[in-house]
């Protein structure tokens, strides 16, 4: 069974967002069932 899902503005940034990142991490804070911040990780420092 398919069916069509129509996006939100905010899910449709979010799939913007995550389409222009070529490699990293991303964190998305969501509120109510909808994406209302990314966060993206700058830097992971392995210290061992």
């Amino acid at each position: 069974m398919n069916k069509v899902v129509e996006l939100s503005p905010q899910e449709t940034k979010l799939m913007e967002l995550i389409r222009s990142i070529d490699y990293g991490e991303l964190r998305v804070i969501i509120k109510e069932n909808r994406p209302i911040r990314a966060e993206q990780i700058q830097k992971s420092i392995k210290l061992e």
